[in-house]
């Protein structure tokens, strides 16, 4: 009875703990689903804010904004590019570590622009615009090489996949067509093989000759074969068997002699 409690208790204490567990994963999971969500809305308000200060506005906001505008399009094509194509090909993962150290560049850069626009000594921050720009143009240039070189590599990969497709496409076209160069002889052979007589093969025209019982006929049958029809034996007078020739067995009865009366 003892026992029977103790698995009892450690089955519910079990069924708690792994309750518990999916709880937690549960909630973090929407947790991170939350926070993913929250920052994908953040991202495209400041998106939008950046793109309309851009062409709304002129002077020092006005190209702040579109350097950290160009700065994020870059840095986030090149991202999704490059997790994209490391989940097919594993050889990405050196670009991806990268991009990686590129990125805590490009987001130093994004800070300083985001608290340049906040100066408001517009003077010293038009003096600073062309080291600034200078700055980005290296960092986006360095994310679209490799962007572009991660989709050259995966371009290429499928042009050498279509190309195989292609040749094993053509060797498979070509054997469908080779009936079209069998179809003569296939009937000829089927036309020869309904002509011949069963069990002889093409071109044994000539009959094979019957192997003889006695050896010593061989010859002579052979000859009759090439020198044509066999000639016409003489018929044989038929000759009684002599009884007194016959072989006796001990099981047989002996023949009683006839009386004449």
């Amino acid at each position: 009875m003892t026992a029977a409690i103790t698995i009892l208790a450690l089955l519910l204490v079990a069924f708690v703990a792994l309750g518990v567990y999916a709880t937690v994963k549960a909630v973090g999971a929407a947790k991170r689903g939350v926070d993913r969500t929250i920052t994908q809305a953040r991202r495209t308000v400041e998106d939008t804010t950046l793109r309309a200060k851009s062409f709304g506005q002129v002077g020092v906001a006005g190209e702040l904004a579109q350097l950290r505008l160009s700065l994020r399009t870059s840095m986030r094509a090149t991202q999704d590019a490059l997790h994209a194509g490391v989940a097919e090909d594993a050889s990405l993962a050196e670009s991806v570590d990268l991009f990686r150290r590129l990125s805590a560049h490009g987001l130093e850069l994004d800070d300083e622009l985001k608290r340049l626009e906040r100066e408001p000594d517009r003077a010293t921050v038009a003096g600073l615009l062309p080291k600034l720009r200078e700055r980005t143009q290296r960092i986006t240039h360095s994310a679209e090489s490799l962007r572009w070189a991660a989709r050259d590599r995966a371009r290429q990969f499928a042009d050498d996949d279509l190309d195989a497709l292609n040749a094993q496409i053509d060797i498979e076209a070509g054997a469908l067509r080779h009936w079209a160069g069998d179809e003569p002889s296939s009937q000829a052979s089927g036309a020869g093989a309904s002509t011949a007589a069963p069990g002889r093969g093409p071109g044994t025209d000539w009959p094979e000759p019957a192997a003889p019982a006695d050896p010593s006929a061989g010859s002579s049958t052979a000859d009759e074969a090439w020198s044509g029809p066999a000639r016409e034996e003489s018929p044989q007078a038929i000759t009684a068997p002599d009884p007194r020739l016959r072989t006796t067995y001990p099981w047989q009865k002996s023949t009683r002699p006839e009386t004449t009366n």
